[in-house]
């Protein structure tokens, strides 16, 4: 009896595969097939940018806020001096507690990107999870100053698939450095000019925050870069 059963499920299985068989070959020869192979093909996912156009002397300041809004004052009057305009990575819950310091920037045309909304680390989050924060922060600025956001700062750098696929879906573009001043950890100005300078090259992406030492050193770190022939602006200028 148990001789009988397997024989007759072998039977059963050769004529499933005969039946997949069958269709393959039909689908083939009526050209259906291709497009139902093409169907199933997952979109590739778009890596993080670190730098941008290298055949431009141009370098781009990304400054990440979460905190420090008392040296902005000093970084922005810097700024202005020089009439330089950087992209500035907002969090959403500093944007909420500071709306005026927000859409001062905005108003003194600085270009605004996304940097979440409670600064979580994004790795560790699903995607829905970490569309929640860029939605969040992205409606938290369009709010305040009419702008909507779409370059994405993940919280510690961090990204995997999931989060760069978040941010794909959202139509975002993913954004790293190619050159961290660490200006978090409060090193003297001349050690954060020093940081830049050895490795100024054409499309750097340069990583700094609202610091005393980064409002100190950005002067002459200006006059140095524009010295070497590089013009400073956002990073979606040198992303073009």
């Amino acid at each position: 009896m148990q001789c009988k059963v397997v024989i007759v499920r072998k039977i059963r299985s050769w004529y499933m595969y005969f039946a997949v068989g069958v269709f393959m070959t039909v689908a083939m020869l009526s050209g259906n097939l291709q497009p139902l192979l093409i169907s199933t093909q997952l979109a590739p996912i778009p890596p993080p940018v670190f730098q941008g156009n290298a055949a431009k002397p141009q370098i781009a300041l990304a400054c990440n806020v979460f905190w420090g809004e008392e040296y902005l004052p000093d970084m922005l009057k810097t700024l202005a001096e020089n009439n330089i305009h950087i992209t500035f990575f907002i969090g959403g819950s500093w944007g909420k507690k500071y709306p005026e310091i927000l859409k001062d920037l905005a108003s003194r045309g600085h270009e605004l990107g996304n940097h979440s909304y409670s600064h979580p680390h994004p790795n560790n989050l699903s995607k829905e999870k970490n569309k929640e924060q860029i939605i969040k922060t992205e409606e938290l600025v369009a709010d305040v100053t009419g702008i909507k956001t779409n370059l994405y700062a993940p919280p510690y750098g961090e990204y995997n698939n999931t989060v760069l696929l978040a941010a794909q879906e959202l139509e975002y573009t993913t954004i790293m450095w190619s050159i961290d001043t660490i200006d978090w950890k409060r090193p003297p100005p001349d050690v954060i000019k020093e940081r830049v300078l050895k490795k100024l090259h054409n499309g750097a992406i340069i990583l700094m925050h609202p610091t005393a030492p980064t409002a100190q050193a950005l002067p002459g770190l200006i006059t140095e870069i524009q010295k070497r022939g590089y013009t400073i602006t956002t990073v979606s200028d040198i992303l073009q």
